[in-house]
């Protein structure tokens, strides 16, 4: 079955040339207007991935989005008309979103960035047999189930931040270079997005570490890339 995109702009051109970019790929493609429109159609058409703009009237991108988690880890592409800083990135993450993109938008990203979005709800693939949880007295994780505890309360996290999570999980005390985390995480797409490890891993740590500026579990190979070590009680 194809996915189901939902997009909400309030921008009826750049809509319009969203939907028809879809629908060329053999994309199911359903649009709203506005922000509380958008949220109507998200929990009537369940959709696969939610590409929102951030200035919107009656309730912008970022409400939308902070909306939409409370209830799904569906993926959420932000698209602002303004360059995107670190900052802006860390921000949005804090409200649920998983990727950015500039406008204008241009056809070969644009497609690119949907197909991984796509992808990242996806389990990561290995030859070897993997493990699928890990568990000690302050941190749990089913990686089949897709459920992430601490200290036994659930704790919900973006597709992004759960493969991320998933794929530390399953190579415990291997270091992950920053290239292959670009390319297991995000796709072969990111490979020049060099940011983006440390960004997201440091907003995964906010989540899942005792104390993040001290982390236990992710831990720096400094230059390299990083190391999921096991704790005690597991």
């Amino acid at each position: 079955m194809a996915a189901r995109i939902l997009i909400i702009e309030d921008d009826k051109e750049v809509s319009r040339y969203l939907q028809l970019e879809l629908k060329r790929n053999g994309y199911e493609v359903i649009a709203a207007a506005n922000g509380i429109e958008g949220l109507r159609l998200f929990q009537n058409a369940k959709p696969d991935l939610v590409i929102l703009d951030v200035a919107m009237p009656l309730m912008d991108g970022r409400q939308v989005c902070q909306r939409i988690r409370e209830t799904s880890d569906v993926p959420v592409l932000m698209m602002t008309a303004h360059a995107v800083s670190e900052q802006d990135i860390a921000r949005g993450l804090d409200m649920g979103a998983d990727e950015y993109i500039i406008k204008p938008i241009r056809q070969v990203e644009f497609q690119a960035r949907v197909r991984a979005l796509l992808r990242r709800n996806k389990p990561v693939e290995d030859d070897r047999p993997l493990p699928t949880s890990y568990h000690d007295d302050y941190l749990s994780v089913d990686l089949n189930a897709r459920r992430v505890f601490i200290r036994g309360e659930e704790l919900r996290l973006t597709p992004t931040e759960f493969k991320l999570l998933g794929l530390f999980i399953q190579h415990p005390g291997e270091v992950l270079t920053f290239q292959q985390l670009l390319e297991r995480v995000w796709g072969f797409e990111y490979t020049r997005e060099h940011h983006y490890p440390r960004i997201y891993v440091s907003h995964l740590r906010r989540k899942i570490e005792p104390d993040p500026k001290a982390p236990t579990y992710i831990q720096n190979e400094y230059g390299v890339g990083y190391r999921f070590v096991k704790q005690t009680g597991d």
